[in-house]
């Protein structure tokens, strides 16, 4: 997700400043870019120095420190703790006058704008996967977040070439309060016997027109990730009907977390 925000800001002519825990992994997603300009270089999207002006506006940040940006955007894993940390050392690191933003699917922005000293400048920036082709970004403002903080974020995601819906700040705002329950059903359906994986998936997919199977979409958006959104929305609301589905659990305890791992629902040698 990181990368792919990336691409699309400097694709729109920004300067970005890319972190991540180490040179490797930036190195990773820096490919993510190359790759996905390649493509787009080959289909006659984008011109070769389209794609070398993109590639020239991506730098790597080696850490959280000095940085002059205007808003900083972060996509790290979905971990309550995990975004905390990085939002103190972002609150420290960049100008009091930037925004603070979060690519969280269902992580409350309150609870984030109150590890700093600026909660009306932290804001939901929420991207769909994958960024570069997804149009829509869910702007989600915290109690606090001001009206100058979404006006910024709302013209930016424009800038972007996105389309902005705002929602309220809620466990899985709207995107994954309808979608992970579907997933989630769909497992139970797997896991109670009712239907393969392709039985599930084809009737999702040719009886109610989705462009993917809710068991082959949780492959690609990762099974940790729908696991961590569905015990978000359990805890949030407090309601049975978003209890996460056994298997679900233990494919993620087994490390079968979808493409990204090779293995989930379906293989991916």
């Amino acid at each position: 997700m990181g990368a792919g925000i990336a691409q699309v800001a400097a694709q729109a002519g920004h300067t970005v400043l890319l972190n991540d825990r180490t040179s490797a992994l930036y190195e990773r997603g820096r490919a993510v870019v190359e790759k996905n300009l390649a493509r787009s270089l080959e289909k006659g999207r984008i011109t070769q120095d389209q794609r070398d002006a993109t590639l020239d506006r991506i730098a790597f940040a080696p850490a959280i420190t000095n940085l002059d940006v205007d808003i900083a955007i972060e996509a790290a894993s979905e971990n309550l703790d995990v975004k905390l940390d990085l939002f103190r050392a972002l609150d420290a690191a960049t100008p009091q006058a930037a925004i603070l933003a979060s690519n969280t699917s269902s992580i409350s922005i309150t609870a984030l704008g109150a590890a700093t000293a600026r909660p009306q400048s932290v804001i939901g920036m929420h991207f769909m996967n994958p960024v570069p082709v997804m149009q829509l970004v869910e702007i989600i403002r915290g109690i606090a977040t001001s009206q100058a903080a979404y006006d910024f974020t709302q013209a930016l995601a424009h800038q972007l070439g996105k389309t902005p819906v705002e929602v309220r700040d809620f466990p899985g705002f709207v995107s994954n309060r309808v979608l992970m329950p579907m997933i989630n059903e769909a497992i139970y359906a797997l896991f109670e016997g009712v239907g393969s994986v392709e039985a599930i998936d084809t009737v999702m997919k040719l009886g109610m027109n989705h462009p993917m199977g809710p068991l082959q979409l949780a492959d690609f958006i990762g099974l940790d990730t729908c696991l961590a959104i569905m015990n978000v929305l359990h805890d949030g609301f407090g309601d049975s009907k978003y209890r996460p589905c056994p298997l679900l659990k233990q494919y993620v305890a087994a490390g079968w977390l979808g493409k990204k791992s090779g293995r989930g629902f379906y293989s991916y040698p």
